[in-house]
């Protein structure tokens, strides 16, 4: 089989998972990264053995002619970044969120709707293995084939401090808009996953660490196209107990009309149908890379579908829900109101 050429744009932190991540695909190779600090895009490269390295991506796009561009950056440079990999006909897998609001999200929606790039945003949350799983047995109607609830609880315990997000991501300091448009829209796409479409949100966001600019704090409701409520109570100020917040990013509860499942921070889950004992649900994970390697498993999932040519699981135009939702999430905050979708 021949190997897809990939190039990589951003060299921040989260690149080094991406990076990980693509050279254990044998489908794969990664040519090129680039960074308008060039320094740190030659970190990246020397630590991962890549060769070349640029500072201008139509340079490294002309030169090293790839199949599809990796997107790992903010998501206030991706529309342009979009719009130049359309130019030079590159498929395109992109980092959450898609785009800084729904309008320039739409915006590339339809550049890759009128040509012929294929785009997958890498929203890597629902390529996480206990989700994959309890999918499995949503599909199995396990506890019963309606949700009643579906219960998420985050506490992070990484922005208490003066110093809140430390040397790892100090940017999160600045953001005026933090918890739910950074780490909040992951849940907003697993529990479309997992619940089906939202049609309505009410939120109550607040900013407990006074030295940051955005919130920490966030309790959203979500409703449910087919009846069930879901709940989001996170923040990233209070502590967990687990040794490990960040290998599921919280404890879930799903309660269905003939049980419960529920998914604890250590990656553990258990069913418990009604009448009966909760008892633990045997599956298998690996804890690497990245929260049980979910990294891996969303790129191998974009490089599958665009060699089988079958459809992403999170193609942009499917994304766009995610980005509306949000939207709706710092509208309810802000009004005090429940808003429909």
């Amino acid at each position: 089989m021949t190997q897809l050429k990939g190039v990589c744009i951003g060299a921040g932190y989260f690149s080094q998972f991406h990076v990980e991540a693509w050279q254990r695909l044998r489908e794969v190779e990664i040519v090129a990264v680039c960074d308008v600090h060039k320094a740190s895009a030659e970190k990246l490269a020397t630590a991962h053995g890549i060769r070349k390295v640029y500072d201008d991506v139509e340079q490294m796009f002309i030169a090293e002619q790839p199949d599809f561009v990796d997107i790992i950056t903010p998501p206030e440079t991706h529309l342009e970044l979009c719009r130049l990999a359309v130019v030079h006909n590159i498929h395109i897998i992109c980092q959450k969120p898609l785009a800084p609001n729904l309008k320039e999200a739409e915006e590339i929606a339809m550049l890759i709707e009128k040509s012929e790039v294929r785009m997958m945003v890498h929203e890597n949350f629902r390529f996480m293995p206990w989700y994959r799983e309890i999918k499995k047995l949503l599909n199995k109607n396990i506890v019963g084939n309606h949700i009643h609830s579906l219960n998420l609880r985050m506490r992070m315990g990484d922005g208490w401090q003066e110093d809140a997000y430390m040397n790892r991501q100090p940017y999160f300091r600045e953001m005026k808009q933090l918890l739910m448009y950074e780490t909040g829209v992951h849940f907003i796409d697993v529990f479309r996953y997992l619940g089906g479409e939202i049609t309505k949100v009410y939120a109550r966001l607040k900013r407990l660490n006074t030295n940051i600019k955005g919130e920490d704090f966030s309790w959203v409701q979500l409703d449910f196209a087919n009846g069930g409520l879901g709940f989001i109570d996170a923040n990233r100020y209070n502590e967990s107990t687990t040794t490990d917040a960040r290998l599921t990013f919280g404890a879930v509860l799903l309660e269905g009309n003939k049980g419960s499942i529920r998914l604890y921070e250590d990656g553990k889950i258990t069913i418990q149908v009604l009448g009966e004992k909760e008892q633990a649900h045997e599956y298998a994970f690996e804890n690497r890379n990245f929260a049980g390697d979910c990294v891996f498993h969303t790129q191998q999932h974009f490089v599958e579908c665009l060699v089988s040519n079958s459809p992403f699981e999170t193609a942009v135009a499917n994304y766009l829900k995610n980005i509306e939702v949000l939207e709706k999430v710092y509208k309810s905050d802000k009004s005090g109101l429940p808003i429909d979708l």
